[in-house]
This record gives C-alpha cells, sequence and structure tokens, in this order.
C-alpha cells in the first residue's frame, strides 16, 4: 500500500511539473511554477490596495514627480505589453497597471505581481531623470514579467513537502504562502529575491526600457549613481539588499548591452 502511495505521488509531482513549466520571455529560461496568476495577481492586488489606504502610507497624487511616476511608467508598460502580444506570452499574462509615488525617504522601488508598482521618493534623488527612473521601474517590472513572485513561492512550497504542493488548490497551501511573503493583513513584507532572479530582472529591465525609448546605456549612469549613494549613506538601501554586487552588475549590463540595444529606438 505504500509503495503504490509513493508511486501516485511520484506520478501527481511528474504531471504537476510538466503542467507548470513556463518560460520567461526574452530570458528564454524555464521555471517551475506551482501557483496560478490569478492567485497570485489577486492577492498583490489586496496587498497593494491596503498598502496604499494605510493611516501609514502618504501617497503623493499631485506634482511633477508623481505625474513622471505614472507618465514613465505608462509608456513602459504600453511597450512591454505590445512586446508579450506580438510574441504569443500575452495568454500567460493578467496586468492591470498601477503606478503611484509614496512620500518616504527609503531608496526603495518594487514591482507586484499584476502591475502593481511603487516608487518611494527617497529614490528620486539617485535616479535624477527621466532615463533614471526608467531604469528603476523596468527593471522592477521585470521581476513582474518573470513570475518571480511565483517562483518563490513554489519553491517555498516545494521546501515544505509533497503535501503542500498537491494541496495548494484544497487547503489553501497557495494563498497562506502569499499571506506570509507580501504580510497580507499585517502591513507590507517586500518580498526578497534570489541573485539569480535579480541579474534576470537587470537583463529584462534593459530590454524593457530600449523597447519604451529609453537609451539602456543611461543603466550603468543609474547603477554607479546607486553604488555611490550606497557607499556614501553608510548603509545598503532595501532597493539592493539582495542585488548582486556592484562590479558584477555593471559587468552584466555591459555585456547585455548589445541584446537590448537591438530593441532601442529614439
Amino acid at each position: 500500500m505504500k509503495t503504490f502511495s509513493t508511486k501516485i505521488i511520484v506520478t501527481a509531482l511528474v504531471v504537476a511539473a510538466i503542467s507548470s513549466c513556463t518560460t520567461v520571455p526574452i530570458t528564454g529560461r524555464k521555471q517551475f511554477n506551482t501557483v496560478s496568476d490569478a492567485e497570485v495577481n489577486q492577492s498583490a492586488a489586496t496587498s497593494y490596495s491596503q498598502l496604499l489606504s494605510s493611516p501609514q502610507t502618504v501617497v503623493v497624487r499631485t506634482g511633477t514627480d508623481a505625474q513622471r511616476v505614472k507618465l514613465i511608467g505608462a509608456r513602459l508598460s504600453s511597450a512591454i505589453e505590445k512586446y508579450l502580444n506580438t510574441n504569443g506570452y500575452s495568454n500567460q499574462y493578467n496586468f492591470n497597471w498601477e503606478f503611484n509615488l509614496i512620500q518616504s525617504k527609503e531608496v526603495n522601488a518594487w514591482c507586484m505581481p499584476g502591475g502593481k508598482v511603487a516608487v518611494y521618493s527617497g529614490i528620486l534623488p539617485v535616479t535624477q531623470n527621466d532615463a533614471g527612473l526608467a531604469t528603476v521601474l523596468a527593471h522592477e517590472i521585470g521581476h513582474a514579467v518573470a513570475h518571480h513572485s511565483a517562483e518563490r513561492i513554489s519553491q517555498q512550497m516545494v521546501a515544505q513537502g509533497v503535501g503542500g504542493i498537491l494541496g495548494a488548490s484544497t487547503t489553501g497551501g497557495t494563498a497562506t504562502a502569499i499571506n506570509q511573503l507580501y504580510g497580507i493583513g499585517g502591513g507590507l513584507v517586500l518580498l526578497s529575491y534570489s541573485r539569480n532572479q535579480e541579474s534576470e530582472a537587470d537583463r529584462l529591465g534593459l530590454t524593457f526600457m530600449a523597447m519604451a525609448g529609453y537609451d539602456p546605456h543611461e543603466a550603468l549612469n543609474f547603477w554607479n549613481r546607486m553604488m555611490t549613494a550606497s557607499k556614501n549613506g553608510g548603509g545598503t538601501p532595501e532597493f539592493l539588499s539582495d542585488h548582486p554586487s556592484d562590479q558584477k552588475r555593471i559587468t552584466d549590463i555591459q555585456a547585455r548591452l548589445p541584446e537590448a540595444m537591438k530593441y532601442y529606438t529614439k
């Protein structure tokens, strides 16, 4: 009986692995996800809404900086949607884009699944210009396009054992994992990505900003400014906490520029 049960579990895992394999646009990397976009996006939208409505959150809704965040975000999202639709990825995504500027000294920005983006005002002195802000937004959107959140949740479920995987849709396993990662109902807990995921987001971000008409070479200027700000500030900003080392990032970006420039038109 035990052997028969084991075979059933193994078979179920194989089926799940085959049916849950997706491909990251541009990089072509195969990834294993056990959670659906609908689940992740819904939970992310709830968390995002709670953050914006929290008394502790000051959303900047007027002024030049707030408009820049929205305009550059719209330009990027339009270019990305066009690329996804043209290259057969439209059925893998259901973005409901939102771009908001939050008043905070934090040097940070992020994009939740489904296109929920926040930029903290503390990062604006480092972005300095439209291309710098586009670098940040494109990088963070890269995480969402690459399904990095769902991938992290799936890895967590695998680590918790077979029961977590097989019971995801019937016992609330997926929802529990999402709530833990994003702190839904108890304040926002930013999700950390692996260094490989950060590097992949850099690659996607370079291409996305090029698609939107921003020179990807400007990414080098931004990351050099971020490196300087980090050293002068005496600590590592949240935006860099899990990112590759400064020199590796610069080297990798330089190597990826020819690929990104294929998509660049002024």
